[in-house]
């Protein structure tokens, strides 16, 4: 199965409807970030979303810091966390309800915005914002950019484009309408806006298995299918690290467009799965299967075979965007091996329904992991008896 732009998009769009509505099965409220002083004293911040995936990582660091938070949703998402942190409920379309009537005559220094996905939409929380607000943060993805073909890609590249702006069709146009979003915040806040775009978010909650698949398959030991030769490059950041340097740029008014993917330097797939290895230490082998035979097999990147993206092709710069305008302004990373860990704790943590759940999201389930591995075996062993 051949990975398509279209394809990862529309994956993204489903995916990124899930980081903004949470995981009603997740850990609670996570562990605490470490405490700092803030850099220009504590600031005000809102939140728009704040419940999800990235947004409790994003409520905790920032308390850790010392600002003072406001959650801006419609309370339907574990309403219950953080019930000492002020909460203001409305919806993010001015169309529905009380629509953002909660957040008129209201100023903070800063806002982030985890929740955007529609042009319309974040134009009327930020044209809203703008007179009572200093800063605008918002949550984009590297999924704006026109083509991802070939690596070191930066934030100056072509963006994606919709035929039709009034188009909200998320599931179809994830990346333009990202870019569009990006465009109306930086409209309504001109000089004011931060645009983190970034790519695979990885870690503790995580509602997708994107990157989960990896170390608790690992974990499990035995013979593992992996995919290609093990030195096609790997990109993702893990959802606290992201957290952290959000705050930091709002805290050193960081303006700008900054790709926020990692690690700072290159990481292959098998570093990434030895990692997973160390994490748990179990006595797993790896199998290398290359791109083309996971083809006939119908095996696709990205989604059966988490993280990695084949070599060649429209998306062969995926996992190797440039993060150095990031890097420059702070933008730090934790061992692979710590994610890789915290998240199979978290996940061996799940009620097993839970972990049922995730498991069907991606990753090839154990009888076709069996199916691919044989068929591998037994085309190497034609192979050597052809010769």
């Amino acid at each position: 199965m051949k990975l398509t732009r279209r394809g990862v998009l529309q994956g993204a769009a489903a995916l990124g409807s899930l980081w903004a509505m949470g995981c009603a099965a997740t850990r609670e409220q996570g562990g605490a970030a470490q405490a700092s002083t803030p850099r220009g004293g504590s600031k005000r911040i809102l939140i728009l979303g704040g419940t999800g995936f990235l947004g409790p990582q994003l409520v905790e660091a920032a308390r850790a810091r010392g600002h003072t938070v406001t959650l801006f949703n419609r309370g339907k998402t574990r309403p219950h966390l953080f019930p000492d942190v002020e909460k203001l409920h409305g919806d993010r379309d001015p169309r529905n309800g009380e629509g953002l009537k909660a957040l008129e005559g209201r100023s903070w220094d800063a806002v982030i915005d985890t929740s955007g996905y529609v042009p319309r939409i974040v134009r009327a929380s930020a044209a809203l914002l703008a007179p009572n607000v200093g800063h605008y943060v918002f949550i984009s993805t590297i999924s704006v950019y026109k083509e991802l073909p070939r690596p070191g890609m930066d934030e100056d590249a072509p963006l994606a484009t919709i035929a039709d702006t009034n188009d909200e069709n998320v599931r179809d146009n994830y990346g333009a309408l990202k870019a569009l979003c990006e465009k109306a915040a930086e409209a309504s806040f001109p000089g004011r806006t931060t645009n983190i775009r970034p790519g695979l978010i990885v870690g503790p909650d995580d509602p997708t298995q994107r990157f989960s698949y990896w170390p608790v398959r690992v974990a499990q030991g035995g013979e593992v299918l992996a995919p290609g030769d093990g030195s096609d490059p790997v990109q993702f950041i893990d959802v606290r690290d992201l957290a952290e340097w959000t705050l930091l740029t709002l805290e050193n008014r960081d303006v700008g467009i900054f790709n926020a993917t990692g690690p700072e330097k290159p990481l292959s797939m098998k570093e990434l799965l030895e990692a997973c290895k160390q994490a748990s230490q179990s006595n797993a082998t790896f199998t290398w299967a290359d791109a083309p035979f996971l083809e006939t097999q119908n095996v696709a990147a990205w989604t059966d075979m988490p993280v990695w993206v084949s070599p060649g092709g429209e998306l062969a710069g995926m996992s190797a965007v440039s993060n150095a305008r990031a890097v420059a302004r702070g933008l730090k990373f934790r061992p692979t091996v710590d994610t890789a860990r915290d998240t199979l704790t978290w996940f061996n943590g799940l009620p097993p329904e839970r972990q049922a759940e995730l498991r069907k999201r991606a990753g090839l389930t154990p009888v076709r992991e069996r199916e691919v591995l044989a068929a591998w075996h037994k085309q190497r062993a034609g192979s050597a008896q052809a010769r």
